[in-house]
């Protein structure tokens, strides 16, 4: 079933707003403690038990909107549970600081079974904004599919060995950016294999 069309800013204001709310509350409370029950909570932890209802309201908006769900985003509202959950349980925001690894793992492994057995999986959820040919699919599916275990080496480069205010940047800005410049590389490929090239 197709995704019900709404207000482009109300759904741009969905996707990325918690991410937004959560720089903004990171940098308001990144230098405080917080004592509850007797625990000492860093204020990242605290901002990541924010995070986790708001990304979660935020998610069911959408679907309740556009009765429709990527899996990308039903994947990555399961994995901030889970993560984001053990951050606060366990007191330590390292299982949060993993989460963008394991999601870019699973969709790169995910098109790059895909592409052993010959077939696009990026066209399926892709191709009404992008109308390919064939050949152009699978050489756009193998390029993501590096850019994702790329993206997922550097998140563990970023969240290993620098701060947390610095994977905080990264997170919020970088991989977005890195993403965005990406497609603005594919110019080419789009204008080769695109099917309005082909004529009726």
């Amino acid at each position: 079933m197709s995704a019900k069309q709404i207000n482009p800013f109300l759904k741009s204001a969905l996707e990325i707003g918690p991410i937004i709310v959560f720089f903004a509350a990171y940098l308001l409370l990144k230098d405080r403690v917080f004592t509850i029950g007797g625990t000492d909570y860093q204020g990242f932890i605290l901002v990541t038990a924010g995070f986790i209802p708001l990304m979660l309201v935020c998610t069911a908006a959408l679907w309740k909107l556009t009765g429709h769900l990527s899996p990308m985003q039903i994947v990555t509202a399961v994995l901030i549970v889970v993560f984001g959950g053990l951050s606060v349980w366990l007191n330590d925001e390292r299982f949060f600081k993993m989460k963008p690894t394991l999601i870019y793992l699973m969709f790169g492994v995910a098109l790059g079974i895909g592409l052993l057995r010959g077939e696009s999986y990026l066209r399926k959820v892709m191709e009404g904004l992008m109308p390919l040919r064939h050949e152009g699919w699978m050489i756009l599916t193998k390029r993501v599919t590096a850019l994702f275990f790329g993206l997922a080496l550097l998140n563990e480069v970023i969240w290993r060995t620098m701060s947390t205010e610095t994977w905080v940047y990264f997170k919020t800005f970088g991989l977005t950016a890195a993403v965005f410049l990406f497609f603005m590389t594919q110019g080419s490929l789009f204008k080769r294999y695109g099917l309005e090239q082909e004529g009726e």
